[in-house]
């Protein structure tokens, strides 16, 4: 499990609030069975509907929060109150081959204090052995930094095995808002000030890291299941370890600018706020140092949406018309940009 005491010590600005306190990740929760297929071996995601229904993960959300800030450490039960965040996945698990790894739960907390103002947040709960694919120091070095310049929400405390944020009211984008030429433009300007972002640390991509951590953890699992292991025995993890290396060469020859990217920019993480007019990028988890390209070109891979219909890749006058904003169309010649 990540220190979040040590997180905290390490802060930005000034002391983030931090708690001892852990949620319990055995609960009974209803879950949705989806399937996922990855190197065409069928795994199970589970989407959880109800992350309410236990009263004792309310509960707990509200001792967090009385722990973490002092002004609510006398309000009784009454003055809070807990629900799932609307809109977009909040809680997933993850089955691969027979065992269940808890990813994370998102939960909207309400507190009303003595004078009848309600104030509400963001309580991020990580499931066990996530930091093992998601540095959680490093995601959290990043929030400060970003908040600070604008982007996402504020942090407001750690806890033993998560954070609490500010809670911005705005309803999720869909896969098909993304080609919306309005919200494209808008997505493309904020994501060249994100780009613009300095955040301490190494500068080197990591794309090559993350893909060979993942290719290891994936050319080293076991499956008891008959068919799944006929499956995974015919996947060439040699010839595809060789490609994975011939493409890091090939990019260091580019000189391609380096950036902090988000790496994770799909429909989930972009958020909007209607009657403000204002779009949001949120959840920095995977954000790191890569190649700016890397960044735009994740982002247009998921416009194929969760079903992975590549045939929605946006087409050329699509991704002219993103460019043009990312770069400034004010100062851009879109003669030359089509030549």
């Amino acid at each position: 499990m990540w220190n979040a005491m040590e997180v905290a010590e390490g802060a930005l600005t000034s002391k983030i609030p931090s708690s001892p306190l852990t949620f319990d990740h055995c609960l009974s929760i209803p879950l949705i069975k989806l399937k996922l297929f990855i190197f065409n071996i069928c795994v199970h995601l589970y989407i959880g509907t109800n992350f309410c229904s236990s009263s004792s993960i309310s509960e707990l959300g509200w001792k967090l929060c009385k722990d973490l800030f002092n002004q609510w450490s006398n309000l009784d039960d009454s003055h809070f109150s807990a629900e799932t965040v609307s809109g977009g996945i909040t809680y997933f698990t993850f089955v691969y081959p027979n065992n269940i790894l808890f990813l994370f739960a998102v939960l909207k907390v309400s507190v009303r204090d003595d004078d009848g103002k309600n104030e509400n947040m963001t309580v991020r709960l990580y499931g066990p052995n996530t930091e093992c694919v998601i540095n959680r120091e490093r995601e959290l070095q990043a929030i400060q930094h970003l908040s600070a310049a604008g982007f996402g929400a504020k942090l407001l405390g750690v806890f033993g095995n998560g954070i609490v944020q500010s809670f911005i009211d705005a309803r999720t984008l869909s896969p098909s808002d993304l080609r919306n030429p309005k919200l494209a433009a808008e997505i493309a300007k904020q994501l060249r000030k994100f780009h613009q972002v300095e955040i301490p640390g190494s500068k080197e991509p990591q794309v090559w890291n993350d893909v060979l951590k993942f290719f290891t953890k994936a050319s080293t699992l076991q499956f008891d299941d008959g068919e799944k292991k006929i499956k995974y025995e015919i996947i060439l993890f040699e010839k595809v370890h060789n490609e994975i290396i011939g493409l890091k060469e090939l990019t260091d020859h580019l000189n391609a600018p380096v950036v902090f990217a988000h790496n994770d920019l799909l429909s989930g993480n972009l958020i909007l706020n209607e009657d403000k007019g204002k779009l949001y990028f949120i959840d920095f988890e995977y954000g790191s140092y890569n190649y700016r390209g890397f960044d735009i070109g994740n982002h247009f891979n998921e416009y194929a949406g969760y079903d992975c219909d590549y045939t929605l890749y946006p087409n050329k006058d699509e991704q002219f018309h993103f460019f043009r904003h990312y770069l400034n169309s004010d100062q851009l010649n879109e003669r030359r940009l089509y030549s």
